[in-house]
């Protein structure tokens, strides 16, 4: 179910539609839907000038390639839609995405145009695509050519074999030949799409022509959704040596499939196979792919130099910086927390007053189809230029320690940072969810956590874990990053400590995804990192801020922590819980400016002290 519009979507929907249907009333065509308006908008955020830009780009390659009438019961787009080179998959994967596949050793261009091979095609916005076992001679001019392409491109498109499928996809959603254990019905998906199409109302961006008593007349019979003109996340697609991969799609509900490609809400795989041989809740590719960028990559209003902002705070004190982490404090929660509210999911909150988000919440995979299984304490929250860098989230309790570790495995998660004790000044803030003597073991949930070595040092705590899952018996290398140094009560006098901690943590994450070789096909920094402290929202906000903004102040030497707090804080509630933490924020950048010469010493002089109070 979508999520219902604010009132001001609902404002730009209307202004949408009123310019859209000024234009088509003029070509005797039926209105545009809200539905259709929607999915324009959300596409360019809301903004309609840049909704109606690319409305009017869809309209003109439809024109150009004569798709603006489908005859799927005719020749040859019949023919082509039963090749079975594109078809949707009735499963989902992990995060819910549907899977679309496309095969291309099927796509003969000798034998088919691509104004065929295009009919009903649309945009999809999809978040990743998986090109499978393409061939070298595409290989090595494609892993040249990534390089000069832009960097959100970059970070969706990528070459993997057919065993590194199931990394991202589940078996059981993955066709045979790909590797799982699905079975295909392209047939029942094709008449399932042509009963779907044939019923729609008015106003849809393409329309439908079927012949009665066609090959491929309606039934009730259905294995997929139908595609049309929703956003997709999940491609997988195949190619060969003879086709390149250049198709367009339409999608229904996230779900679309073509022969090989498969097409889901979240991500775009392409697969390629030169023989018969598949997106998180958030990311983001298609044929025209998203311009959709990370959180914190824009430049931003409040961005400014390190000198500007210590000579900002100084002339403010400490009590400007305490006023301004009140005004942010006062804006009430952007989204809803329905699902950690739900009777059967309070007692996974270590809090009752710190719940996540449903809109960037992370959802597990269902166990025993228990729907509210799928609930964690967690949220998804983006680094600089990077999608869900972070996963912040609450300190495991006894009975989540295997949600938790199902979380590492599913998101493919290589270090997790812990930056409360388990216990202090004699309350429990964590359950001892992983082994702190090196041979240790620890079962959790369908999990054994296996410590392999440890290296304790006066500010830190860093073990290697071994995780495996008992039920397929594969095995990963974790690392637990355990910060000691942060005081019971406010906030460390100098950030030295957590600094090198931080380093320390990026070198460790650097050195697992080296590890893991071409089987990580995600965003060039990794899987996501997972942090958490107690409550999962005043160290680990503290923890984020700090190493978004310190990105961002070598890429390109400004910061912003005000913007750059409001958007953790609107993906994570309450991130960044005390005012000392703000300000520790400010005084920590500080002194990574200093050691870096981007500041001289008489600089963290003038930065106001931090103040001793309790936080999480």
């Amino acid at each position: 179910m979508a999520a219902a519009l604010t009132v001001e979507q609902e404002q730009a929907t209307k202004e949408f539609i009123e310019a859209v249907n000024k234009c088509r009333a003029g070509r005797r065509a039926s209105p545009v839907s809200w539905s259709t308006a929607v999915k324009f908008l959300t596409a360019r955020k809301f903004e309609v000038p840049r909704a109606l830009a690319l409305y009017e780009q869809h309209e003109a390659t439809r024109r150009r390639e004569g798709l603006a009438t489908l005859h799927p019961t005719q020749e040859p787009l019949l023919s082509e839609l039963r090749t079975g080179k594109f078809t949707v998959l009735p499963s989902r994967d992990g995060t819910g995405a549907a899977i679309a596949i496309f095969t291309a050793h099927l796509h003969l261009p000798q034998c088919t145009t691509h104004q065929t091979t295009l009919q009903g095609g649309y945009p999809a916005k999809l978040k990743k695509v998986l090109i499978v076992t393409a061939p070298l001679w595409f290989k090595a001019p494609f892993k040249i050519l990534r390089l000069f392409v832009r960097e959100k491109l970059r970070d969706r498109v990528f070459t993997v074999s057919i065993p590194q499928l199931t990394l991202h996809i589940p078996r059981d959603s993955l066709p045979q030949r790909l590797g799982g254990t699905l079975e295909i019905q392209h047939e029942a998906w094709l008449l399932h799409c042509l009963k779907s199409m044939t019923n729609r109302s008015g106003g849809e961006l393409c329309e439908v022509t079927p012949r009665v008593g066609s090959p491929l007349s309606p039934t009730s019979k259905s294995a997929a959704e139908s595609p049309t003109n929703e956003t997709t996340n999940n491609v997988v697609s195949s190619s060969n040596s003879t086709s390149p991969i250049s198709e367009k799609h339409k999608i229904k509900n996230g779900s679309v499939t073509i022969g090989d490609i498969e097409i889901t809400n979240g991500d775009c795989w392409i697969a390629s196979d030169e023989a018969p041989s598949p997106v998180q809740p958030p990311s983001s590719a298609s044929s025209g792919f998203s311009d959709d960028d990370s959180l914190h990559g824009d430049l931003g209003l409040q961005a400014v130099t390190m000198e500007q902002l210590v000579e900002a705070i100084h002339s403010r004190g400490r009590a400007g910086l305490v006023a301004e982490y009140a005004e942010i404090r006062q804006r009430p929660p952007d989204g809803s927390f329905n699902n950690a509210k739900l009777r059967q999911n309070q007692p996974k909150n270590r809090y009752t007053d710190v719940l996540c988000y449903d809109h960037s919440r992370v959802c597990l995979s269902q166990v025993d189809g228990d729907p509210s299984s799928d609930y964690i304490n967690a949220n998804f929250v983006d680094g600089y230029k990077q999608k869900n860098a972070f996963i912040s989230t609450q300190g495991p309790l006894p009975k989540t320690c295997g949600d938790f570790w199902r979380m590492v495995w599913e998101q493919q998660t290589l270090v997790v940072v812990m930056t409360t004790r388990v216990i202090e000044r004699g309350r429990t803030k964590c359950a001892q969810y992983w082994g702190p003597e090196s041979g240790d073991e620890v079962s959790a949930g369908g999990f054994t956590v296996t410590t392999l070595e440890v290296d304790t040092n006066p500010d830190y705590t860093i073990s290697m874990l071994l995780l495996t899952n008992n039920k397929t018996e594969e095995t990963r290398e974790v690392c637990h990053m355990l910060y000691t140094a942060w005081p019971d009560y406010g906030v460390p006098q100098s950030a030295r400590a957590l600094l090198q901690f931080l380093s320390l943590v990026r070198q460790q994450q650097t050195k697992l995804l080296a590890s893991r070789g071409d089987t990580w096909a995600g965003h060039p920094r990794g899987p996501p990192i997972v942090v958490h402290c107690s409550a999962g929202i005043g160290r680990t906000g503290t923890f984020c801020t700090l190493d978004i903004c310190i990105s961002r102040l070598e890429d390109t030497g400004t910061v912003d922590i005000r913007g750059t707090v409001e958007k953790i804080r609107a993906q994570r509630a309450y991130s960044i819980q005390m005012p000392d933490q703000y300000v520790f924020c400010h005084r920590a950048l500080a002194e990574y400016a200093l050691s870096r010469g981007m500041l001289e010493i008489h600089h963290l002089a003038m930065l106001p002290p931090t103040i001793e109070e309790d936080s999480d």
